[in-house]
């Protein structure tokens, strides 16, 4: 079920998204206040504070040693990314497409970012980090080769004074130009060779790595603004609620 997730809630955004756009083709004002209308709205507020679930035990130690030996925190983060996708797309359902109240509409414009931040922020910061170990992993094996390539350079004394000269920014950009590839006519690539085409191979990997770091850390600042945000909402459906009991539903009763 795991690796069919990202299919799964991507399908799920997608559904969001049209529904969200139907606005514009379709609008239903007496859908919110019918029984079938009150039961997605009940439904969808329910499913909002699932997502809380994986939140807090993440954040309590005692209470996350307790639960994972039955849950672990993987299938937990799965149920909280289904309900946050599933909760507004119920929502937008419930809502009938009456968008008519500033309270309304403010609910549900928090809704839709609050989910399409999660997906983005999940699936692309989960992209970031499986590269990044990928990258380190490939510069350690280029950094072994190197010193390898490097041990053949001190025994060729020739080859390691054409790569002196070399060392320049604008130099090692004519580089290729003046380094041999073979060591003899159909002999193996030359040490200095192999040293400057490592070398370049170094540098690029190093350099993506550090644009990783520098996107990591931009999703770290993401996962805040996402808290923010999902509080906001909170916020915003406990108003929801407690105006739906005081002008409605206390009068049934």
């Amino acid at each position: 079920m795991q690796e069919r997730e990202r299919p799964i809630v991507t399908g799920l955004v997608l559904l969001l998204v049209v529904l969200t756009l139907g606005f514009y083709v379709h609008r239903d004002p007496r859908f919110p206040g019918s029984l079938t209308g009150g039961v997605l709205g009940i439904s969808a507020a329910a499913l909002m504070l699932v997502p809380l679930v994986y939140l807090i035990i993440k954040r309590i130690p005692p209470l996350k040693r307790a639960v994972t030996p039955a849950v672990s925190m993987r299938t937990l983060l799965a149920i909280h990314i289904y309900a946050g996708v599933l909760a507004p797309i119920l929502g937008i359902l419930h809502s009938g497409h009456r968008f008519q109240s500033p309270l309304g509409i403010a609910l549900t414009t928090m809704m839709v970012i609050v989910a399409l931040s999660g997906f983005v922020g999940r699936y692309l910061m989960g992209q970031i980090t499986a590269g990044a170990r990928d990258q380190q992993q490939l510069l350690s094996g280029l950094r072994r080769e190197y010193d390898r390539v490097a041990d053949d350079l001190v025994q060729s004394p020739n080859q390691a004074a054409t790569l002196r000269p070399l060392a320049g920014f604008f130099t090692r950009l004519a580089a290729p130009f003046f380094v041999r590839d073979r060591s003899g006519p159909a002999g193996p690539p030359s040490a200095a060779a192999r040293a400057l085409r490592l070398s370049e191979s170094m540098a690029d990997v190093e350099y993506a790595i550090k644009s990783h770091d520098i996107a990591k850390a931009a999703f770290g600042r993401w996962l805040a603004c996402h808290i923010v945000i999902a509080l906001v909402l909170y916020a915003l459906l406990a108003v929801h609620v407690w105006s739906v009991w005081y002008f409605g539903i206390r009068w049934l009763t």
